[in-house]
């Protein structure tokens, strides 16, 4: 029977584009420029004699100075993203970790994973509410008990972070709160800080990344989130973290808004355009806290 789509089924097999021409998209969608004479012509050459794949062409594109300089994020939830896969890439190596408020949307493993955490673990648990007690934009993910990822075992426990009463004392080594604390109030948050204390064993981390409550204020009197409670400033939060007796090893930001904060400002397209852990973490948009439980004397 005919089909009025069976017109635009392909009749010959797929063919790449020359060299040239496939230079010249490489350029188009990495750079959204005409590839120059020079740079068009060598990536030509280089494909045309197999030094370079169609692949290799474009990724020597997106990881070139002027992509990175020249060719902005303008999507602030996909920088911020890239901003926290960074700061979890270098999160203190940890074979037990406990993850607060981690579940994943898109994937049963959970989100340390797939944000870029580089190490093996023996042990990771992942605590969050149940689906149905959680904000409604929230209620995808896990919902599995224990799960293998690619770097080990992941367990789901669901409950409130609040409440961690189930992990005994010195249990872990490292503790992660990746967009979590604010969404508790700042006497749930005292709660939670001191049982991550207790839980982690001596020398061991408790990493965290949160939103800039004050850079946040410079465009919108409310908060970031209708689900959040408490957004804070880069004090308060180390301020909160050395009064349950954590050492404050690096305040950090993500999301560089410098102009516009020395402006007294909101830029989200300059938040947007400069993803990455930076010190300044009073001028960016998300503060990332690295402390530490003190070793035993």
């Amino acid at each position: 029977m005919y089909r009025a789509f069976d017109r635009f089924v392909p009749t010959v097999p797929f063919r790449y584009l020359p060299p040239k021409q496939s230079v010249r998209m490489a350029f188009n969608v990495v750079l959204d420029r005409e590839p120059d004479p020079v740079g068009g012509a060598e990536y030509s050459e280089k494909l045309a004699n197999g030094m370079l794949s169609r692949h290799g062409v474009a990724q020597a594109l997106a990881h070139s100075e002027e992509f990175r300089r020249a060719v902005p994020i303008t999507d602030v939830l996909l920088s911020m993203h890239v901003s926290r896969s960074t700061f979890v890439a270098g999160l203190p190596q940890a074979r037990r970790i406990l993850d607060l408020g981690g579940t994943h949307q898109g994937f049963a493993d959970g989100a340390l994973v797939h944000l870029g955490y580089p190490y093996p673990f023996s042990r990771l648990v992942v605590v969050d509410l149940p689906a149905e007690e959680r904000h409604e934009i929230y209620r995808g993910g896990s919902a599995g008990d224990t799960v293998q990822s690619e770097l080990g075992p992941v367990e789901f426990a669901f409950h409130s972070m609040v409440d961690l009463g189930p992990y005994a004392d010195g249990s872990f080594d490292l503790v992660y709160s990746g967009q979590s604390i604010e969404h508790i109030t700042e006497e749930q948050a005292d709660t939670m800080v001191g049982e991550v204390f207790r839980v982690l064993a001596p020398g061991g981390w408790f990493c965290l990344d949160t939103p800039n409550g004050p850079v946040w204020r410079l465009g919108s009197a409310g908060l970031m989130n209708d689900d959040h409670k408490v957004e804070y400033s880069a004090g308060a939060l180390e301020a909160k973290l050395e009064g349950a007796g954590f050492q404050v090893i690096e305040s950090k930001g993500l999301n560089l808004m410098r102009r516009g904060v020395g402006e007294g400002r909101f830029d989200e397209a300059e938040a947007s355009a400069n993803p990455g852990v930076f010190a300044a973490a009073e001028a960016c948009l998300l503060l990332a806290m690295v402390a530490r439980k003190p070793p035993r004397s």
